[in-house]
């Protein structure tokens, strides 16, 4: 009935041509040339690529020629080209320096109130600062701050910049605050208890920061109202490690530490 056998040579070299390649892009959808198992594909590396079908199952092919059929055509799947490389950002967003080599420490310097919040400047800011030998030290609370900042002895090419927790009107930590004046002197704030609030809740995973009434510690308070059930060092710990960008702070913070940075690293303030 035929004069030769439909089925025999190998079925899956095209007639004209060779058999096309394609990038195995995210969401293309292919179908096994052997098994038939079809699917889109969510992930490929140089060796092979994963399918998952409609089903959510999944299956990891080798990438082999013409192993694949694409709308019914026999394909060669390949690994799809690098995307290009932008330049790396920092987690504060600026772009990083490779290679950096921390630059000798300016005589100008940011002051925060205790080791949380240098932890947490460090964690974001860290690159930024040693981009520009920028030193961040804690004062371990606000109430000596005048004399803590004429000890400091502010002048040209020796800036002095401060955060401060709580920085409202009507706070205590306002009144100090007002009691500095220097042009060498920068002083600013964010609106929080502490700074753990400076973390977006959905960062932790958790609804809000919690109210804490007064007379309670409020780090104890907010580790009781969450049900954590730990020392509130451990809780920091936890809440520092779920920071990785500054996406995951408040403006609030963000402002006021971008604002100290600029102003203690003026050009051509630096003695």
């Amino acid at each position: 009935m035929y004069e030769r056998d439909v089925l025999a040579g190998d079925w899956r070299r095209p007639r004209r041509g060779t058999i096309p390649q394609v990038p195995a892009e995210l969401d293309l959808v292919v179908e096994d040339a052997d098994g038939g198992f079809c699917g889109a594909v969510v992930a490929c590396d140089k060796e092979a690529v994963t399918l998952e079908d409609r089903f959510g199952r999944r299956r990891v092919f080798p990438l082999e020629p013409a192993a694949f059929l694409l709308e019914g055509e026999v394909v060669t799947l390949v690994r799809p080209a690098a995307a290009p490389r932008g330049p790396r950002r920092s987690a504060s967003g600026s772009i990083a320096v490779e290679g950096l080599r921390a630059q000798v420490a300016r005589e100008s310097r940011i002051y925060v109130e205790g080791v949380h919040d240098a932890a947490l400047v460090e964690k974001v800011w860290g690159h930024d600062l040693r981009v520009e030998g920028v030193v961040v030290e804690y004062l371990e609370g606000v109430d000596h701050l005048p004399s803590i900042v004429e000890e400091f002895g502010p002048g040209p090419g020796r800036r002095l910049g401060v955060l401060v927790d709580h920085l409202v009107p009507g706070s205590k930590e306002s009144r100090i605050a007002a009691r500095v004046s220097s042009p060498h002197v920068l002083v600013v704030g964010h609106p929080f208890v502490d700074v753990w609030q400076a973390v977006r809740p959905h960062v932790l995973k958790i609804p809000s920061w919690p109210s804490v009434p007064r007379g309670v510690p409020w780090k104890e308070g907010v580790v009781a109202a969450l049900g954590w059930n730990v020392e509130p060092a451990t809780a920091w710990r936890r809440i520092l490690g779920s920071v990785t960008t500054y996406a995951d702070l408040e403006p609030e913070l963000l402002g006021p530490v971008e604002e100290l940075i600029d102003f203690v690293t003026v050009p051509g303030e630096d003695g």
